[in-house]
């Protein structure tokens, strides 16, 4: 299903900006003047089979009664957003967020007629983490992370979800001053004389392992985990910061684009600690599995919002080249999201059948 290629689709997405009401500024890409619309006329065709178009009433039904949980920065957010917009042409949820915390990071919404809920847990480093810079937060400034101390604000609302979708991504490029123990271990791009310069690929592992540790040690936690891969950003002509923008109108092909460089070792680190998790999990009844979009997504530098989504920096004229268009290929995910839940329901009927037979 994660191996593939993007083949044109000339019918477009199920929804629109107008639509769905709940597309944000930040992505909403139409609304803010995106001249072409080619980006929203590709599907994604998986070696060897079909992939669904996205079924809203099939999706409430496998969530009947249960919750879902993401976990992660704003491109979760991003996915989250996405998947209201999906379900949008069957229902809209109720904001219940007020009834649970008044972290405005922090939002949940409840299907009425199908008792499912939804939410989003913003939590860009997964572990605590602590602005470095006395002048306070900006961009690119300097930040503490404690890579072996969760970030509890979600740790402590998390444990009676069905499935969790965990995700981090972007924030690790950042300058970060590594903690474990309570003292500092090495630093990325920090530029200190006295701490030891490692990559930012040690902390990106330590944050998993970490949130996976979290998971599998919380005494009611019953849920499926979902790590969603890497997503991959797409600047060219410079950085984020040096008037780096995203452009293109159409996707690479596999022969134009490969998964190489950080976007291979951000996905490898990944997966490695998915499959340790796995491996721990059994030991306790949790299972965890692989929401694979690095491959299908690095080929999109056509379906981020460029400078057609309006910054939450107002002032700051930077091109998106993180977050995705909604509508946009990061619709896929939740195609993707949607198969595995199918999958999921199928296996537990096949086993429930086996052990009546059994007894």
């Amino acid at each position: 299903m994660f191996s593939g290629r993007w083949v044109l689709y000339p019918n477009g997405p199920s929804y629109t900006n107008a639509t769905c009401r709940e597309i944000i500024p930040q992505q909403n890409c139409a609304k803010f003047g995106r001249p072409d619309t080619e980006f929203l006329k590709w599907r994604w065709k998986p070696d060897g089979c079909e992939l669904p178009r996205f079924d809203p009433v099939q999706f409430l039904e496998l969530v009947r009664g249960k919750s879902i949980g993401f976990i992660g920065d704003s491109v979760g957010r991003n996915q989250m957003q996405s998947l209201l917009c999906l379900l949008s042409n069957v229902t809209y949820p109720v904001d219940i967020s007020y009834k649970y915390t008044s972290n405005t990071n922090f939002k949940r919404w409840f299907y009425t007629d199908y008792k499912f809920t939804l939410a989003t847990f913003w939590s860009p480093f997964l572990v605590k983490a602590k602005d470095a810079d006395p002048k306070g937060h900006s961009l690119n400034n300097l930040m503490n992370l404690y890579l072996d101390t969760v970030d509890e604000a979600w740790a402590a609302q998390i444990e009676n979800f069905d499935y969790v979708i965990i995700s981090a991504g972007q924030w690790f490029f950042r300058p970060l001053i590594f903690y474990e123990n309570g003292q500092v271990v090495g630093c990325h791009g920090c530029n200190e004389k006295n701490i030891t310069e490692v990559t930012k690929f040690y902390g990106y592992r330590k944050a998993f392992q970490t949130s996976f540790r979290t998971l599998q040690n919380l005494k009611n936690y019953k849920g499926l985990t979902f790590l969603r891969t890497f997503s991959p950003a797409h600047f060219e002509n410079g950085a984020w910061n040096e008037g780096g923008n995203c452009a293109r109108t159409r996707p690479f092909t596999k022969q134009e684009m490969k998964l190489d460089d950080y976007n291979l070792e951000f996905y490898l680190t990944q997966v490695e600690e998915l499959r340790a998790a796995e491996r721990e999990g059994r030991k306790r009844g949790l299972e965890f599995r692989l929401l694979d979009v690095t491959e299908a997504m690095v080929l999109r530098p056509d379906g981020h919002p460029n400078y057609y989504g309006l910054s939450p920096h107002k002032n700051v004229t930077i091109a998106d080249c993180v977050h995705w268009c909604t509508p946009g290929p990061i619709d896929t995910w939740n195609e993707f999201l949607l198969q595995m839940l199918k999958m999921e329901a199928e296996r537990r009927s096949f086993d429930g059948t086996l052990q009546k037979k059994a007894g």
